[in-house]
């Protein structure tokens, strides 16, 4: 069963319970229109989370929700699509991102939602993506100028970040040979070059680099045998963090590669719930 299909069924099989908008533009890049899928629980005012997709920051789509059971938890989701590496290099995809949480504050109103706090959650490239949106409130250049809301904060509360990057600039020495044929490829289109030939664009892209004492806390789950992304990069995040004494948990899949059903399971649903009903509260 794909992602997407497991989805669609839980959200059959909260019935009423759930409901979906799908394609809200949030925003606009130039001609392209940047859309966002809305899933909210029946309950009134819910807490919010960004879902931040993976696909090498070159593929994916918002309709990919692995996180699609904390709905019956009682969280509404924005599953949010941004331009891709293949439509635009780093850090367009922050920009994005950024702008579509400031529509949803705007938004709150319209669309039932409690926005006083928001978490971001997001999977290998989205979970990178989600970090950086993370530590880097208010950095002028990664704010950017997209949408119609720059009034609106695009502070999140709440972190989770599945197998994700960290740094950029030390990812590719601490990939398998394996991990290299994936990543180089894909860092050269979201940088537009190795990160060694863009050093200042790839620290800009490092979560480790902003991380600074305001920052919210952070969740990584990461599986031990990733062969994508290296797990030395969720250990480097977290030792970041605890050197600033900031809130920071690491939970380690004995085994696991890089994704897959173990990482959305019910007990690690229940653990990302916990997270953010105690960061959001």
């Amino acid at each position: 069963m794909t992602m997407k299909a497991l989805f669609f069924g839980l959200v059959l099989a909260a019935g009423a319970h759930a409901e979906t908008q799908t394609d809200i533009e949030y925003a606009r890049a130039g001609e392209l229109v940047l859309k966002l899928d809305l899933h909210r629980p029946q309950a009134a005012n819910p807490s919010l989370i960004v879902y931040v997709h993976g696909g090498a920051w070159r593929a994916g789509s918002k309709s990919d929700v692995p996180i699609a059971s904390l709905l019956e938890m009682g969280f509404a989701i924005a599953s949010v699509d941004y331009r891709l590496s293949t439509q635009a290099v780093f850090p367009a995809q922050i920009h994005d991102i950024k702008a579509a949480i400031r529509f949803l504050r705007a938004k709150a109103s319209e669309y039932r939602l409690n926005t006083e706090k928001i978490a971001i959650i997001g999977s290998s490239a989205g979970g990178h993506l989600a970090a950086l949106v993370g530590v880097t409130n208010g950095h002028k250049v990664l704010e950017g100028r997209i949408g119609d809301h720059l009034d609106q904060s695009s502070r999140v509360d709440a972190i989770v970040s599945f197998y994700g990057a960290s740094n950029l600039q030390s990812i590719l020495a601490q990939s398998t040979d394996f991990g290299r044929t994936v990543r180089i490829p894909a860092l050269k289109l979201l940088l537009g070059d190795l990160p060694e030939k863009k050093p200042e664009l790839a620290k800009l892209a490092s979560p480790v680099t902003h991380l600074d004492k305001a920052d919210p806390p952070l969740l990584l789950i990461h599986g031990d045998a990733d062969p994508q992304m290296p797990p030395e990069q969720s250990r480097e995040f977290l030792s970041a963090c605890e050197t600033l004494k900031l809130r920071a948990k690491l939970v380690t899949l004995p085994g696991s590669r890089h994704g897959g059903e173990e990482f959305y399971d019910a007990e690690r649903s229940r653990l990302v719930a916990a997270f953010l009903n105690e960061a959001l509260k």
